[in-house]
């Protein structure tokens, strides 16, 4: 589902290029959950920001799907994401003046589906908001918030779920539940999951667990399933 050859990412800084990523080779398989893990500024989240085209690598290659991305311009990039990533922030990224369901809707009706609605409201009711679906981001709990965030990344059917510290910003209680959450999806529909994570009870109950280091890969298998 996602290979990555050689991917190496530099970015700019008053002091000079900083390597942030040194080299990556990564193959993932269609359905497999990958725990990423390791220190602060080792370079998790920028790994997920290049395979999912946010950020352009400096060097390499990165195939989704059997797609190369590598060479797609940002309108392209922005198409294939919506065919095949979802991808949830730490920090939720919901649109204020928007409603839960509206903040659903919007990636549905930007793609041209005339079901928006019914469909958010489905994935709403799946993530155990269907009493909040008319409530702005500045009415709900963090918790709350980061399942409506879910749900809007579920919602297109994509099958790669990009989570980058998704409990972050939660207590535990909240943390609990949204993990829990994001597994019973990922089993339900297949999904290839990779998440970001500083908690080791997390990562184990992936299939997979990669630590980074500095920009490298230090340990588990750099080969899927």
């Amino acid at each position: 589902m996602i290979r990555l050859q050689a991917v190496e990412l530099s970015l700019s800084s008053l002091a000079g290029p900083v390597n942030i990523l040194k080299g990556i080779d990564l193959d993932i398989q269609k359905g497999e959950s990958v725990g990423f893990v390791g220190p602060s500024g080792s370079g998790k989240s920028s790994l997920l920001s290049v395979i999912a085209g946010l950020e352009t690598p400096t060097a390499g290659h990165i195939e989704i799907s059997g797609q190369s991305i590598t060479e797609l311009d940002e309108d392209q990039l922005a198409l294939l994401r919506g065919m095949y990533i979802g991808i949830i922030f730490q920090s939720f990224h919901l649109i204020p003046t928007m409603t839960a369901i509206e903040n659903v809707a919007i990636p549905l009706e930007l793609g041209g589906r005339e079901d928006a609605y019914l469909r958010a409201r489905e994935e709403l009711e799946n993530v155990g908001l269907i009493h909040r679906l008319e409530h702005y981001p500045g009415q709900l709990s963090g918790g709350e918030q980061q399942r409506v965030a879910i749900a809007r990344a579920v919602c297109r059917g994509v099958p790669i779920l990009l989570a980058d510290e998704p409990t972050g910003n939660l207590d535990a209680q909240n943390s609990a539940h949204i993990i829990d959450i994001l597994f019973s999806l990922q089993a339900e529909r297949n999904t290839t999951l990779l998440m970001v994570t500083h908690d080791a009870q997390v990562a184990e109950r992936c299939d997979r667990i990669i630590t980074l280091e500095d920009g490298l890969i230090t340990a588990g298998s750099a080969e899927g399933l």
